[in-house]
Formats: C-alpha cells, structure tokens, sequence
C-alpha cells in the first residue's frame, strides 16, 4: 500500500509542475530565443504571444504543449500500469496536470485555460470522449471565436461523455472533478461573456505591439 501511495504522489509531483510550466515561455524562450515578458505588452499571456509570433507561432505553442500535457499524463499510466490501473494513472495524471494549468505555482497561481489539457486527459482516458470533445472545442472556437466558451463546452462535452462511457467509477469521478475544475476557473469569464466584454480570438496577425511603449 506504501508504494501505491508513493506512486500516487510521483504522479501528482510531476503532472502538476508539467501543467504549471508556461508553454508560452518555453517557446518563446527556447524556439524563438526571445523573452516574452520583453516583447510586446510585456506579459506571458496567449494573446500577447499571438501578437508577437502570428499564426506559425501558434502552430509551435499548441505543438510543444501537446508534448508537455502528453508526457505526464502517459508516465502516469505507465506507473499506476505496474498495479494494472493505468487508465486511473492517467486520469489522475490529467487532474494534476489541470490542476497545474489553472493554478500555476511558477506564477503566482495565476493560470490561463486548460483548453488542451482537458484534449489530452480526454484522449488518454478514452479516444472516443477526447476527439468529440475536441471538435466541439475547434467548432466553437470557430464559430464564436471565444476562447473561454469554446473550453467551456469542450469541458462539459468530457464530463458529460465520461458519465455515459466510462465504466470505472474513480475514474470517473476523477473526470468529473477536472472539469468541475476548469468550470470554476472560467466563472469570471462567464460575467463578461454577458457584459460583452470578453476578447475574441482575431486570426489576423497583429502588428499593433509595434507601437507600443514596450516591446
């Protein structure tokens, strides 16, 4: 039972320090050799990263973020697989990880969406939850153009799939608390959705940083 519980804790340890690396910085840092916090309006948020690096440099982020979620949530599946529970290893994985995304302790606990992080853990647990989930996440995001309502429905679409579809009740119940997760973190989202306050997502490179003060 020990070595379970340290198991459980390996887990935890490294899919939340994975989920609260930025993956903005880490592109930008290492990919493009440059300081986000230096550029632009000088913050590590997506926005401020599309402005500077443009639709390429969106196709690298959500690439190196895949591999990031990736990684834990598949070491947590091989670990808890020595105990023949690697599905639970891998959603318990996907709650730290999510857990890290939102609440970041490398910044200040201040997290942005876990929009791929939900993608991931959803695919991981069952292929069928994560790819459904997925298109509704592109198809809102398409449509709407609302990052936040877009994660919103991807959310509830994994939670709802994995009530039907998931046989495992810890498993379950593991799923349903990620996305009850990611739900109270777009709360303050939800108030300017309705106020018309909150920033769509533009598909069109911004070059309005370069006459900013700081960049």
């Amino acid at each position: 039972m020990i070595f379970y519980w340290i198991f459980l804790i390996l887990i935890a340890a490294l899919a939340y320090v994975m989920g609260s690396l930025s993956t903005l910085r880490i592109a930008s840092l290492f990919i493009y050799h440059r300081d986000l916090r230096r550029l632009g309006r000088g913050n590590t948020w997506f926005s401020n990263f599309r402005r500077i690096y443009g639709m390429g440099g969106i196709v690298t982020l959500f690439a190196i973020e895949i591999i990031k979620d990736l990684l834990p949530v598949l070491i947590g599946g091989w670990i808890l697989g020595i105990k023949e529970q690697a599905v639970l290893g891998r959603a318990f994985a996907g709650f730290c990880l999510v857990l890290g995304r939102l609440w970041p302790v490398f910044n200040r606990f201040k997290g942005s969406y876990a929009s791929l992080c939900i993608a991931v853990t959803a695919f991981c647990v069952r292929p069928s939850i994560g790819a459904i989930s997925l298109f509704m996440f592109v198809l809102l995001l398409g449509v709407k153009r609302y990052m936040s309502l877009a994660t919103f429905v991807e959310t509830i679409t994994f939670v709802a799939l994995s009530m039907v579809l998931v046989d495992e009740s810890i498993v379950m119940t593991l799923c349903i608390l990620t996305g009850l997760l990611v739900i109270v973190k777009l709360v303050p989202n939800f108030g300017r959705l309705l106020r018309g306050e909150e920033e769509k997502l533009s598909f069109v490179e911004d070059i309005s940083y370069k006459f900013d003060q700081k960049f």
